[in-house]
């Protein structure tokens, strides 16, 4: 009888058929498995048989038509005025911002304003370079703005920035000591995380050694790399350090010049001494007076310029230069420094010095100038919270004080060397400060590289009394 149509094959053939159809799948898969090999290891030859170079610096800092490095920088009256900086190819020369008041939506553009500003070319030692210059003028205090720059073809991004109010206004700003080296890879994460911290604030300071080597085209190319947008929302305020001085040879010896990079990177006012334009200048700011000295050169020449400025000054006075008064690290004591300007402090009553240099933190409690006397002699005012800030050897009517900061945000560290006057201090800590102000009321917070609170105070403005300074407990 045979089998019905749709029965199964005996199971003799199903078994030699299925074993004839597993052996053809088998050897599929080693062919596939031949060929993947000999792919693998022709690609581990082709990687053994060429080297990784790392990218020249002359391609990675490259300059091309369109903009970068693009820089705010504060006037003068920043009420009413801003300035853009930036960097092209040589070959480019136009130089146009357009600005309007910013908008919810991107009609903002059907009123951008036009403007021209200049440019110059610059000489570094990866090849020339533009940059370009604009001044925003007659701009509407505490008011934003967007704004994109380019040669009318070749534009950034529109950004946007914020003007300053035209009266006093409570405010905030970042404070960063040296960031000096590695400043891609270690200072990177300093700088973004103190715009994380205070996205809103009105700009960030610099006290000195932005960059290591002044005239190296590569490391304020790292720089700017750091920072990415926020110079270009937020503006510079900077000082020059050691660091943006170059030795030169001329007829009296061996001198420094400030980097030829200082003065097209940024904008600074020119308020300050003529030889010393855009490294010494002030800004008026809400009701702060921030006065940004040069301590690399014509210290004593700067003297009677500090004392006019303090003598006109809104009641808060911050100072920002890049060496200590009190230094906090070994072997690095400025005692002319402190000679020449500590008295103009104290005579004006300035509330904060905001310093670098040393790579190391530390904070003072309120200090004066004592004639003569050594950094661990000099007055120290102990002031526990809610008390008077009399200090050894100081009376009720004449206490008074400044408080000195010394701090570091790159990876480049020195031993801490310790002294009486330090009410905080860290060694081998990168950082970054929150300075707020407020009516009669200066709040100040220094933050780790990971975000983390690390030292704290207030100062209390009172009327015809000294300032009252209140201690947070540390949390280190």
């Amino acid at each position: 009888m045979s089998s019905p149509a749709n029965s199964s094959p005996a199971p003799s053939v199903y078994a030699s058929s299925h074993r004839r159809r597993h052996q053809v799948s088998i050897g599929v898969m080693m062919m596939l498995l031949a060929a993947t090999s000999s792919h693998r290891v022709a690609f581990a030859h082709d990687v053994h048989q060429h080297e990784i170079k790392p990218v020249p610096d002359q391609q990675t800092y490259r300059p091309s038509a369109v903009p970068d490095r693009i820089c705010l920088s504060m006037t003068e009256t920043p009420a009413t005025a801003m300035a853009i900086t930036w960097r092209t190819d040589a070959k480019t020369s136009a130089t146009i911002a357009q600005y309007a008041v910013a908008q919810d939506g991107p009609d903002f553009v059907d009123d951008a304003i036009t403007v021209e500003g200049t440019f110059s070319r610059l000489e570094t030692d990866l090849g020339a370079a533009a940059y370009h210059e604009v001044v925003l003028t007659e701009l509407i205090p505490r008011t934003k703005y967007l704004y994109r720059v380019g040669d009318g073809v070749n534009w950034s991004e529109w950004s946007e920035f914020q003007t300053a109010a035209s009266t006093a206004q409570p405010f905030s700003f970042v404070y960063f000591g040296d960031a000096q080296n590695n400043i891609k890879s270690h200072w990177s994460r300093v700088v973004r995380n103190a715009f994380r911290d205070a996205p809103r604030a009105a700009f960030f300071l610099h006290a000195g050694d932005l960059i290591n080597r002044a005239e190296s085209d590569a490391e304020w190319g790292q720089w700017f790399g750091a920072s990415g947008f926020i110079h270009r929302m937020l503006p510079a305020v900077a000082v020059p350090g050691n660091h943006e001085m170059v030795k030169q040879e001329d007829e009296s010896g061996s001198t420094r010049r400030l980097s030829r990079h200082w003065k097209p990177t940024f904008a600074f006012p020119t308020n300050g001494p003529e030889s010393l334009a855009e490294s010494c200048y002030y800004i008026d700011y809400q009701g702060v007076r921030i006065v940004c000295l040069n301590s690399n050169e014509q210290q004593a020449e700067q003297v009677a310029w500090l004392e006019q400025i303090l003598s006109e000054a809104p009641s808060w006075k911050i100072v920002t230069h890049h060496h200590p008064i009190y230094s906090a690290s070994k072997g690095r004591d400025n005692p002319e420094l402190r000679d020449l300007w500590q008295p103009i402090y104290d005579k004006h009553s300035v509330d904060l010095v905001l310093q670098g240099h040393d790579h190391t933190y530390a904070r003072s409690r309120m200090m004066r100038f004592q004639d003569n006397a050594p950094e661990t002699t000099a007055v120290k005012n102990d002031v526990p919270v809610g008390s008077e800030n009399v200090g050894e050897g100081l009376s009720k009517q004449d206490a008074d004080g400044t408080v000195y900061v010394v701090s570091v945000s790159g990876p480049k560290m020195y031993d801490l060397d310790p002294e009486p006057f330090m009410q905080s201090s860290a060694e081998r800590t990168q950082l970054y400060q929150i300075i707020s102000i407020d009516g009669n009321r200066l709040r100040y917070r220094a933050c780790t590289a990971t975000g983390r609170p690390y030292d704290s105070f207030q100062l209390i403005r009172r009327s015809g009394k000294p300032n009252l300074l209140i201690e947070r407990e540390s949390t280190h």
